[in-house]
């Protein structure tokens, strides 16, 4: 496991380390701390790519970020294949995608039924290795919802059960 430390977790660690109470610590090739004798990670978890929020009005979604808030927004572009329409909205350091369904059928569907207002769908991170991040949470029981398919980008995207994550549908894109 990754510890994610800030410069005072840093020091903090160090002094616990001074005193003997943590285990010795090394650096993997990917520059994170893991335990003397642990083979470094196949595959490394990236930045945070978006933020995807459903909605049942994607004009007056789209409208708000663009004309109220000022933002950078895309065109509407159409994935018959996952079921909705998006459009993304670039923040500079990440991006919210607008989802909205194309049918009956999609998986957005299904959530604005039971959030009629529409709200916070789910978040995806980056990875730099999609196939080897399924693998090795596989074998550590995260259920991952589809095999890697192209996303909006063009690239491979996987989605997580929500129940293995936190309570967060999570969508892992190839960087």
């Amino acid at each position: 496991m990754a510890l994610q430390l800030g410069t005072t977790g840093w020091w903090r660690l160090a002094a616990r380390l001074a005193r003997g109470r943590v285990g010795a610590v090394t650096r993997s090739a990917h520059g994170d701390a893991a335990d003397n004798g642990v083979p470094k990670a196949l595959w490394k978890l990236g930045r945070l790519n978006h933020v995807a929020i459903a909605t049942p009005d994607l004009k007056k979604s789209t409208a708000l970020f663009r004309d109220v808030l000022g933002a950078d927004v895309s065109e509407p572009e159409a994935l018959p294949e996952h079921g909705v329409r998006t459009v993304f909205i670039n923040l500079g350091n990440t991006k919210l995608e607008l989802l909205h369904p194309l049918g009956p059928d999609s998986p957005i569907t299904n959530f604005l039924d039971k959030n009629p207002s529409g709200g916070m769908h789910h978040i995806c991170i980056e990875v730099d290795n999609i196939a080897e991040a399924v693998a090795s949470l596989q074998q550590k029981q995260i259920r991952c919802l589809n095999e890697p398919r192209p996303g909006a980008h063009g690239k491979p995207v996987v989605f997580l059960h929500p129940k293995d994550c936190a309570g967060v549908l999570v969508e892992l894109e190839e960087a």
